[in-house]
């Protein structure tokens, strides 16, 4: 059997239990992980809607943060992202950490904080991150760890991919 066909038939199952805004979320991480957009829609006399592909130059985390919609408060942010899962809920909060408030880097503690704030505590935020860490392509990763005890200070960040995860949480590009 073709390959293409087979990648084709793989994600129209993948696809295929899922709401709009999912779909939608993650066309967009494809998109943005191999390098491709789809541009101009068109209609063929036959009644078919066809597009074209094209590759594209990847988006930096700058642009990332420079396209965010602003928020004043991290509750606005959890708001209009809603997010469900606690993993989801770390990488939002992380998300306001660092783009939305400039943290390069930051400590699970501050994270833990921000969603205490907010009434959204996290009962395990290690397990949290740890399964962010383990999606692949990676969520956040850790920087550092500081100790030697399980329960040591370890230093974490937002990967290029989970800045775009968010942003399709937010809609943007929906």
């Amino acid at each position: 059997m073709d390959p293409e066909i087979e990648a084709m038939a793989a994600v129209s199952a993948a696809l295929e239990g899922l709401d709009d805004g999912a779909r939608a979320r993650v066309l967009r991480w494809a998109g943005e992980r191999y390098h491709v957009r789809i541009v101009g829609a068109s209609t063929t006399p036959f009644g078919e809607t066809t597009t074209s592909a094209e590759a594209v130059a990847e988006v930096t985390d700058d642009e990332i943060a420079a396209e965010a919609p602003s928020f004043e408060h991290c509750a606005e942010l959890f708001a209009a992202a809603d997010p469900k899962s606690n993993e989801d809920k770390a990488l939002v909060a992380a998300y306001w950490l660092q783009v939305v408030q400039g943290e390069e880097k930051w400590q699970s503690t501050t994270l833990q904080k921000e969603l205490k704030n907010l009434g959204r505590a996290i009962p395990n935020i290690t397990d949290a991150l740890t399964s962010n860490m383990r999606k692949k392509p990676q969520r956040i990763i850790q920087l550092a760890k500081s100790g030697s005890a399980k329960q040591a200070r370890k230093t974490y960040k937002v990967t290029h991919e989970g800045l775009v995860y968010v942003q399709g949480m937010l809609g943007h590009g929906e």
